[in-house]
């Protein structure tokens, strides 16, 4: 039996917000097809494994490695080609609200290399489609709702066919049944496409009911939880 792919890896890694180490010894290992939750209280260095992870915050202490890049040696000229490796999502969307849903799709596939008019078109038929927003296409951001702005979003991140999708509190500005469907979909391209999502979130419900493998952040510690015992113990986070 072949070994799972790994994707992200992190061996006694020290997480850094600003001037500040949020997380010591942080030991994680992603595979493709995982998918996982990081939870923890406001301010307790989630966000900065994401942020970590796109190479936005230096990783100065431990090991790191995503997608075939060392965090841990990454230079500023790299972290174009990691991005195009990884699609993120965020909990405020961070769409252009001066142009089209096509245009913000277009926009980035420019960004990132595609030359083609042909296939451009087609990728983003193919990503609205895929989210559930093939009719929007000519639409303005103000003009969707929280959650349609979202599935833009995811849209955007899998322009590029990433190997991972980083989701910082993608349901964090939307009501309980709309989180559910971006859950949904995220659930469904973690699935088809065997796509590893790594999700930060403060909604419970959302990983009580969509299981994925959990990592807790408390005490500046990130530390994974497999039995449920221990699992409903770190619940008193929220």
């Amino acid at each position: 039996m072949n070994e799972r792919q790994v994707l992200i890896s992190f061996s006694s890694a020290d997480i850094v917000n600003g001037e500040s180490t949020v997380i010591y010894g942080l030991d994680m290992t992603v595979c493709k097809g995982d998918f996982v939750y990081i939870i923890g209280r406001v301010g307790c260095g989630k966000t900065s494994i994401i942020r970590t992870m796109t190479g936005e915050n230096p990783l100065l202490k431990g090991r790191g490695e995503i997608c075939g890049f060392r965090l841990d040696r990454l230079k500023e000229k790299d972290i174009p080609y990691l991005r195009r490796k990884i699609g993120v999502v965020f909990q405020d969307f961070q769409l252009l609200m001066d142009r089209s849903v096509h245009d913000n799709l277009e926009f980035v596939l420019r960004a990132t290399g595609w030359k083609d008019k042909v296939q451009t078109e087609k990728r983003i038929e193919e990503v609205l489609h895929d989210v559930g927003m093939s009719t929007k296409s000519h639409k303005m951001p103000h003009q969707l709702s929280g959650g349609e702005q979202q599935r833009i979003a995811i849209a955007r991140s899998i322009l590029n066919n990433p190997e991972v999708i980083l989701a910082d509190e993608p349901t964090g500005n939307l009501d309980n049944e709309t989180a559910e469907g971006i859950i949904k979909l995220l659930k469904r391209i973690n699935c088809e496409n065997g796509t590893a999502v790594v999700m930060v979130t403060h909604n419970r419900s959302i990983f009580e009911t969509h299981r994925g493998r959990l990592f807790v952040c408390q005490n500046e510690t990130c530390t994974e939880k497999i039995d449920e015992e221990v699992i409903e113990l770190s619940l008193s986070l929220f």
